[in-house]
């Protein structure tokens, strides 16, 4: 892994955030000709403020602004080891918003999350357990469409064998998972270190898409996620999910949202792979991908389970759509599976979004979060924005 590399389409808009010692607040940028330009006014203070426009592109593409560097420059500062301060490093490109996430979204990867529950956290185990089910079901859940008669039938098959699961109702049942990954002003960007808890010892990278919805609930651009997850904590009780999504450095954004306009639509969102290389300092490599088109619930199905009469987010909000990406490569001993160690690099990739590269530690050795909203808003009218 070069430290510095950053992969982004030549054409599309881009919104983005970044920040730099003794600048008053964070700059709302984009990207123009592979310069980074600061676009921040009093229309445009926030990411969420641009992301509630009747059209977010068209405003980004032509407001005035002023260069802060070279993208490569700063990419290059945006690696947490070895970062100068006194330089502009590239942040998560939202503040304001929620950060949502949904789970289970893709059939085929819902053996694993079945296997993880029913394995009990263990590793050991998973492989026997992956083994039994896909004997009883097979392995091909593609054309499942969750909340059919069909998949209610292999529902009652997995029931009769006793591996009944929460993630079986969520991944083929009527109503879709929706949580909180973690709270607005909390995700890190391109180049941070990404945190895993400490307890965990069976953890992975979740290479994802994420949406950005406006508060009305429409979707105006796209980015990439890392939706860190902590395998072992969340098989041994669901109700340990926020222990296992939400740590530290655990929500990863960037590097920039790619903002629809005629070029880049949700169709696009809709038909992309997205790749994960995982690179260690042992010389380990884990690659795989996972294609959007084999997702079971779309964009617009996840984004109105989340957004509605039902619940309101006047700040919008970004959405990891979920990952059909499971590792099962053995890393060390045979049959234990896939984990983490500090020091490997994850890259998340997408043509049309570029690369998000993030390197892994514990939480607790993650930069604490001490910006939040309050601050934000406070430095913003320091500086009469708003």
């Amino acid at each position: 892994m070069s430290d510095g590399e950053i992969q982004l389409p030549a054409e599309g808009v881009f919104l983005g955030r970044a920040m730099a010692e003794g600048w008053t607040h964070p700059a709302i940028v984009t990207v123009r000709d592979g310069e980074v330009v600061d676009i921040t006014s009093k229309t445009s203070p926030t990411s969420r403020d641009i992301c509630e426009m009747d059209d977010p592109a068209g405003f980004v593409a032509g407001a005035k602004g002023k260069p802060v560097g070279s993208l490569a420059d700063i990419a290059a500062n945006s690696f947490a080891a070895g970062r100068d301060p006194q330089k502009p490093c590239l942040l998560s490109p939202i503040d304001l918003q929620a950060v949502k996430a949904a789970g289970v979204t893709f059939v085929v990867s819902l053996l694993e999350r079945v296997i993880e529950e029913q394995a009990r956290g263990s590793s050991e185990k998973a492989e026997i357990i992956r083994a039994d089910i896909a004997s009883l079901i097979g392995h091909d859940l593609s054309k499942l469409k969750p909340g059919s008669a069909e998949a209610a039938r292999v529902k009652a098959k997995l029931i009769e064998r006793g591996v009944w699961s929460q993630y079986l109702e969520v991944g083929i049942g009527p109503d879709a998972e929706i949580f909180t990954k973690c709270q607005p002003m909390a995700s890190v960007g391109f180049g941070a270190d990404v945190g895993l808890h400490p307890v965990s010892t069976w953890n992975n990278p979740e290479p994802e898409i994420a949406v950005i919805s406006s508060s009305a609930g429409r979707i105006v651009g796209a980015t990439l996620g890392n939706d860190v997850n902590l395998r072992d904590v969340e098989g041994r009780s669901a109700l340990l999910l926020g222990k296992a999504k939400d740590n530290n450095a655990s929500a990863s954004l960037g590097p920039f949202i790619r903002l629809f306009d005629g070029k880049f639509t949700l169709d696009d969102v809709k038909s992309a792979v997205v790749g994960l290389k995982v690179e260690g300092e042992d010389g380990f490599v884990l690659e795989g991908a996972s294609s959007m088109a084999e997702i079971s619930r779309s964009p617009e199905e996840l984004v109105a389970a989340a957004i509605g009469r039902h619940h309101q987010y006047p700040d919008g909000f970004a959405l990891y759509l979920g990952t059909m990406f499971a590792p099962v490569k053995d890393r060390g001993e045979v049959g234990k599976g896939f984990t983490h160690t500090v020091g490997d690099f994850v890259t998340i990739s997408s043509p049309k979004l570029g690369a998000l590269v993030n390197r892994v530690r514990l939480s607790p050795d993650c930069a604490p979060w001490t910006y939040g909203a309050s601050h934000l808003m406070r430095d913003l009218a320091k500086a009469e924005l708003i």
